[in-house]
């Protein structure tokens, strides 16, 4: 047993330092990217949409960390689903703004009758999120809950990666790779969605898709601030 807690130790600290770098890249550049600009510009719309992450995901993150260095994360189930439920409300407000920016940042593309149905999704994925029956808390949550919930979610991501997507190959700019990040995040979560019950190793993909998240982040930077 100590020598299984000694091998497992450098993979803590390693998710640990990943965790906290990721979160204090996300929140600074959401503050800084407010700072940068005024009220309604998509620049600052992207320093919302940010700082929205960074604290949706503090709540899972956070916890998360104390669980890995307090005894294992099987001691802490119960506040480590509330986090995951904050974050996936988060996630999706995450990605109704993000909506927002391409109707601002490609408005020869983004179709503002489609906002409708972004908003229709994102209702429908809070809703089916705060279900009971999605048992948040308990060691071994249904999995039809977690595929019904992330079916409105997948969709809202896959309208907004496709605009963004065709509006890169019309126009050059700095948001031009965000369908490719909007991608990566999708082609790693998913993996987690549905196979993470049975190997905990699929988990580990949610590292590369949280710097899908930052990367989504930094390109704000690339934005004229006001």
């Amino acid at each position: 047993m100590i020598d299984a807690n000694i091998r497992r130790k450098p993979m803590v600290l390693v998710e640990t330092m990943f965790d906290i770098v990721y979160l204090v890249t996300v929140l600074l550049s959401g503050m800084l990217l407010c700072i940068r600009a005024e009220a309604g510009h998509e620049q600052w719309l992207f320093g919302i949409m940010a700082l929205i992450l960074g604290a949706g995901d503090s709540f899972h993150l956070i916890p998360r960390i104390y669980a890995l260095w307090g005894g294992g994360t099987e001691k802490h189930i119960p506040i480590l689903g509330i986090g995951k439920l904050i974050a996936s409300i988060t996630m999706t407000i995450f990605y109704v703004i993000l909506w927002h920016i391409g109707l601002i940042h490609y408005p020869e593309i983004f179709s503002s009758h489609m906002t409708g149905i972004i908003y229709a999704l994102a209702v429908l994925r809070i809703v089916l999120c705060v279900f009971p029956q999605n048992h948040w808390t308990s060691a071994n949550p249904p999995l039809k809950w977690s595929i019904w919930r992330n079916i409105p979610f997948l969709a809202m991501g896959m309208f907004v990666m496709v605009f963004f997507a065709k509006g890169s190959f019309a126009f050059d700019s700095g948001l031009s790779y965000l369908w490719v990040a909007v991608f990566v995040s999708f082609v790693c979560y998913l993996p987690v969605v549905l196979f993470s019950g049975r190997s905990r190793k699929v988990g580990m993909l949610m590292l590369p898709k949280s710097c899908a998240y930052a990367a989504i982040v930094l390109m704000g930077f690339t934005l004229g601030g006001l």
